[in-house]
């Protein structure tokens, strides 16, 4: 029996021209470049100019992605798009880019899952790919994170970023092995007890305001490291793989301390790590694809290689994909 693959044709990013280093943050909020560094891995990252909007940024990505792809806007049946700094309250943002995209087909909605959106909304397009309801989707991760920090708050205002990143994906025919190319398997999961550790303060519900994103470090470095790890390993043992059958290992980029301890506990070496967080910060569900933007340009990841994403956001939820390239 003939199975379906949804397969990454192409991939896209966009970041703002604005470039805040850990100097200038000094001179804005009690820190040091040294104080940063030693404690994330950040140097650097991107903020959005003033009247730019998650939706400007997502569209660039797209466009990119789709041409590197050979795609036109025409072709795409479906956008989901990560986000928790939409345009507005509604519409969804991805409604913005299907307009802008010249896109009068099919559908677009958004999806919130904090830093693991990537990872959750390239789960729902691929089951929407396998079902056999779309052929081609552009999955997105977009963020205006500067949007919502507190910039008074050394402890938050250092680690984020803004940008986005996207791939297109299209269904094709395969074995139904872990030779195939395309989306092997997606592994999500949330638990909704650790609210407190990370969330932003305000919401039309609530407060009626946007609010600030409050976040316990300590707390949410050691959730992290275990539960990241577990998916990992989940996604892995599934496949019947181990650690070094990965080519790449992107993950979300949150810290570098949470990076190197995930890694060690899989048992992936450091040179397998696509790392992008000293340049970009945490830019949240667009991390991930901004990374494999990288990784793709700069010719580390390659056809058929064996990609592993993972991802852990407010909520809590975290997930893990592995990607035949």
């Amino acid at each position: 029996m003939t199975a379906v693959r949804s397969v990454i044709l192409g991939c896209g990013a966009y970041l703002p021209e604005k470039i805040l280093t850990n100097d200038d943050l000094a001179r804005m909020v009690n820190t040091s470049d040294d104080w940063i560094t030693e404690r994330t891995g950040i140097k650097q990252r991107h903020i959005a100019a003033e009247g730019e909007l998650t939706s400007d940024m997502a569209v660039a990505a797209a466009e990119q992605a789709l041409e590197r792809a050979g795609r036109r806007p025409n072709d795409i049946d479906l956008i989901v798009l990560a986000t928790s700094t939409p345009d507005n309250t509604f519409p969804a943002t991805a409604t913005t880019v299907q307009a802008r995209l010249g896109i009068h087909h099919g559908a677009a909605f958004d999806l919130q899952a904090v830093c693991t959106g990537f990872v959750y909304a390239l789960a729902t397009a691929d089951n929407f790919i396998k079902t056999g309801q779309v052929k081609r989707a552009l999955v997105i991760g977009s963020e205006t994170f500067s949007r919502i920090l507190d910039w008074d708050d050394r402890g938050t205002c250092v680690l984020f970023g803004d940008g986005a990143g996207a791939v297109v994906l299209e269904a094709q025919p395969a074995r139904g092995d872990d030779t195939d190319r395309g989306v092997l398997g997606t592994y999500l999961h949330s638990d909704g007890r650790y609210k407190e550790m990370l969330y932003v303060d305000g919401g039309p519900s609530s407060t009626g305001t946007t609010g600030h994103l409050r976040m316990q470090g300590r707390e949410v470095f050691r959730f992290a490291v275990n539960k990241i790890a577990a998916v990992i390993e989940e996604a892995l043992e599934d496949h019947k793989l181990g650690a070094s059958d990965v080519d790449w290992f992107v993950p979300h980029q949150a810290n570098q301390r949470i990076l190197t301890s995930t890694a060690n506990k899989i048992g992936l070496p450091d040179e397998k790590i696509v790392i992008t967080l000293d340049r970009h910060g945490n830019t949240s569900a667009a991390s991930i694809p901004l990374a494999l933007n990288v990784a793709y340009e700069d010719g580390r990841i390659k056809e058929d290689d064996l990609v592993l994403l993972e991802a852990m956001g407010g909520g809590f939820t975290w997930g893990a994909a592995l990607v035949r390239w």
